[in-house]
């Protein structure tokens, strides 16, 4: 009988180069707020997403394919943009067959990372495109990273979150002898049932609340299947798999 594939939990980009992401899917997870976004933009039309890993070449490739150069720094709209990184921004009205340059403080940063070290299956996962992602991982039937993409390099708990959230629907398909995986499940079932309520304790959370008022992107953040779409690597580009 052939043996599953094996999943991992990485926690933080720092900790992304101790697993071998090279034949693995990489799901890319930065929930509050780049991973929701991406599903938002894609599942309301938009042509494709090219993810920058800096402001500059946002604005540049932007220029260079007619399309809308948007991001964040530190959780506000980064200078010399025009748009930011809520997923409430991307209506369909807005954003529909438009190409999105997207740069943002970490998920874009560790969507590269997993480039640079050889990931030739990525994949980006939040809660409104969970269900997607779910059935891409199965159905792919190779080994896994869910990879968080945190606080520059510090641990935060809503991609833990939602990497417990993937893992609780694809367990009986994977080969899992990991302490994060199992750590994340935990996390998750705990808390599953009031995810919003549980997020008021986070920094993140305080960061885009308290400072700026985005309850709304948070609650979408948190909102399963409601953006569910599968964004997928290919040619430079995040497209609609």
């Amino acid at each position: 009988m052939a043996q599953n594939p094996t999943l991992y939990t990485s926690l933080s980009p720092a900790l992304l180069h101790l697993y071998d992401v090279k034949d693995s899917v990489v799901v890319v997870i930065d929930v509050f707020r780049a991973t929701s976004t991406i599903a938002a933009a894609l599942h309301n039309g938009a042509k494709y997403i090219i993810p920058v890993d800096t402001v500059p070449k946002a604005v540049e490739i932007s220029a260079a394919v007619g399309g809308i150069a948007a991001g964040e720094r530190d959780g506000k709209l980064a200078e010399g943009l025009h748009h930011g990184n809520s997923p409430l921004e991307y209506t369909k009205d807005f954003i529909e067959d438009k190409i999105l340059v997207l740069t943002t403080t970490n998920g874009t940063r560790l969507l590269h990372m997993a480039l640079v070290n050889g990931a030739d299956d990525v994949v980006t996962g939040s809660f409104p495109n969970l269900s997607c992602v779910c059935n891409y991982l199965i159905k792919q039937n190779k080994n896994v990273i869910l990879a968080c993409a945190g606080w520059k390099d510090r641990f935060n708990i809503e991609d833990a979150l939602f990497a417990g959230a993937v893992i609780s629907k694809v367990k009986s398909h994977f080969t899992i002898h990991c302490d994060s995986s199992f750590m994340v499940e935990q996390l998750y079932s705990q808390h599953q049932h009031d995810l919003l309520k549980f997020a008021e304790n986070l920094t993140h959370y305080h960061r885009l609340v308290n400072r700026f008022g985005y309850i709304d992107d948070i609650a979408f953040c948190l909102t399963e299947d409601v953006a569910d779409v599968l964004p997928l690597y290919k040619e430079e580009k995040l497209v609609k798999g």
